[in-house]
């Protein structure tokens, strides 16, 4: 049967690329929410902050609807769960586009990230397998940079046609083009099946190493440090570097073009220097956070060290999720969902802990602090990595 494993170097296979526009569906659907509460409350007629259940509920869905659905289709061809979660997603924008009941769309929500999950544990399997071994970081930096690329472009596109068209316009959007890239995918993967027999004992025997544990871990450190300062970011630009409320979307970006880079820089060395990559980054990570606590206060400052936050925690992403990947040899499906789930507790714990800090005696630099905890920490679980026994590249999984 023909394989994606692709050259052990070269250019990626177009496959990677369908999937990296997949995931940045699925990030702008996550985050552009932001941008659409106060209009979603006003026609639901709740309050906003009940409106933001919509993002608690999604981010509940990762968590737990991940490693589920990865489990409920495994016996599915890989191709056939892409395309199934990727149609689930459009239906679930639909539904929510035609109701008016806020209960329906909460319940939508919950559907839409359970079909997300699904698409991102089985997707990043079939990009690493794609590229082949050589080649397994880099797809997954590619798949993070369509998420990356969703912050930088997708919601601020999505927030100003919700303001033009009602917040209804940017779910049709995303229905509509979830199913052109539904048969995209249904184009460019091939309908065969894995040639191992995969099965739920194998996926949770995978389970058992160490090593896969302390990648893990890593993955909801680093995210929850870096994500711990950018969610109160606002507020420490406005309120401490002087920063007007109008030029805070320009900081943004400017985060978000560092996150891109540092996705492609740990895409691009993460294959050839795993552990020196990641170490060094999280280092970089913990000791900008630290930076911008006593420096925050200066706009040009302030702005470089938050490029530097973004491009260094970024870049421990792809080549983390590569690792946990390949640890888990002939059964990655259920780590990859796992992954999937320890970036979205990151985020969550991250930012939970950094509003508490924001409220207490720390003041605007309280989030920053905790995101430079976060990240120190993180060089803990990585330390045990690089110390222990250097991992075996697990064998290609041909589709």
């Amino acid at each position: 049967m023909p394989s994606l494993s692709g050259p052990t170097h070269g250019k990626l296979p177009f496959v990677v690329w369908v999937l990296a526009a997949g995931t940045f569906l699925m990030g702008t659907t996550e985050f552009v929410i932001a941008g659409l509460l106060p209009e979603m409350a006003g026609d639901f007629g709740v309050s906003v902050s009940h409106a933001g259940l919509l993002i608690t509920a999604f981010a509940i869905g990762m968590i737990v609807g991940g490693p589920v659905m990865a489990m409920a289709t495994l016996r599915l061809p890989r191709r056939h769960t892409v395309v199934l979660a990727l149609a689930v997603f459009a239906l679930g924008h639909v539904v929510a586009a035609l109701s008016s009941s806020f209960t329906v769309v909460l319940a939508a929500r919950v559907v839409t990230a359970l079909a997300t999950g699904a698409f991102w544990a089985v997707g990043f399997v079939i990009a690493t397998s794609a590229a082949g071994p050589g080649n397994s970081t880099r797809a997954v930096g590619a798949m993070m940079g369509g998420l990356t690329l969703a912050n930088v472009v997708g919601v601020p596109i999505g927030s100003l046609v919700g303001q033009f068209t009602g917040w209804r316009g940017p779910f049709w959007a995303l229905a509509v083009l979830a199913a052109l890239a539904a048969a995209f995918v249904g184009r460019f993967i091939p309908g065969t099946e894995q040639h191992t027999d995969v099965s739920v004992r194998d996926e949770v025997r995978a389970l058992r190493q160490g090593r896969l544990w302390l990648a893990l871990a890593a993955a909801v450190l680093i995210m929850g440090g870096v994500l711990a300062t950018y969610t109160y970011i606002t507020p420490l630009l406005t309120g401490r570097t002087g920063i007007a409320e109008g030029a805070v979307p320009l900081v943004l970006i400017v985060f978000g073009a560092g996150a891109l880079g540092g996705t492609a820089i740990g895409g691009r060395l993460g294959d050839r220097r795993p552990m020196a990559t990641i170490l060094t980054a999280a280092a970089a990570t913990a000791v900008t956070l630290c930076l911008l606590v006593p420096l925050s206060n200066r706009p040009v400052t302030a702005v470089v060290l938050v490029f530097l936050v973004a491009l260094s925690g970024f870049t421990v992403n792809p080549v983390v999720t590569s690792l946990a990947v390949r640890f888990a040899g002939d059964a990655p499906t259920l780590t990859s969902a796992l992954t999937t789930s320890a970036y979205n507790t990151g985020i969550a714990a991250g930012s939970a802990i950094a509003g508490r800090a924001l409220d207490s005696s720390l003041g605007l630099t309280g989030p920053a602090l905790v995101g430079a905890n976060f990240a120190a920490l993180t060089l803990l679980p990585l330390t045990a990595l690089a110390v222990g026994r250097a991992p075996r590249p697990g064998r290609t999984v041909a589709l």
